[in-house]
């Protein structure tokens, strides 16, 4: 079992938690003002800035079944082992490009719900992300034609593969009607519109740190430029 856990720092946490509860994200246990997760398909958890991450700032967590197993998978890799309160041992991988990402083992909730975490894993080169992730049991499910994007899979969570300047990205993709979705969000009090975009439609959200929108993916169906 692996599960996305997408980790947003933010200076407005209680915007982001009515968010994730119009979007019909879970809490599992009431919100903290130091760490609070919302379940769905993966889980959003939002964090506090810290002097390392400004508001904004995202951060793929990994949840696994077995460790050792996962240790074990990524052993032709980059990695270290740092033990954390709270947490306890966990892994954190190193790509050449100088985005990490961690890994720890626990439970956390199967794909459930319409709205899954989609991070987006940003580099030049996407062979070496691709192949951290596989190790780890996702697999490929849309990509590009032109190799700048790829679809990476697991039992929860999705990550998106994407050609540009390394960094992580916040997103999020939407399985159902999308119109209703917006309408529930307006209900809600925020502000959201569709925007049609080549490879599907969009929800676009103001950031409750005001950085840029938000976006809700819907589903994409229209493979012209791409593959399963």
């Amino acid at each position: 079992m692996t599960v996305v856990q997408q980790i947003l720092y933010t200076g407005e946490p209680r915007s982001w938690w009515r968010l994730a509860d119009a979007l019909g994200l879970v809490a599992p246990v009431e919100p903290d003002a130091e760490w609070a997760e919302f379940h769905g398909d993966g889980v959003l958890a939002i964090h506090p800035v810290t002097p390392e991450h400004a508001a904004g700032d995202v951060d793929i967590h990994l949840i696994v079944a077995d460790l050792d197993a996962a240790a074990s998978a990524l052993d032709a890799f980059d990695t270290e082992t740092l033990t954390m309160d709270g947490i306890g041992e966990m892994i954190v991988v190193h790509a050449a490009s100088g985005i990490s990402i961690s890994v720890s083992d626990g439970a956390a909730q199967r794909g459930v719900g319409r709205i899954a975490v989609q991070p987006l894993w940003f580099q030049q080169d996407l062979t070496e992300p691709r192949a951290i992730l596989e190790a780890l049991g996702f697999r490929t499910g849309i990509q590009a034609d032109s190799g700048g994007w790829a679809e990476m899979l697991c039992d929860g969570g999705v990550i998106g593969l994407h050609m540009g300047e390394p960094r992580i990205g916040l997103s999020f993709e939407a399985r159902g009607d999308l119109d209703a979705l917006a309408a529930s969000l307006r209900g809600a009090g925020i502000a959201a519109s569709i925007v049609d975009e080549a490879f599907t439609r969009t929800i676009r959200l103001p950031d409750p740190d005001g950085g840029d929108d938000v976006w809700i993916n819907g589903v994409q169906h229209d493979l012209h430029g791409y593959h399963r």
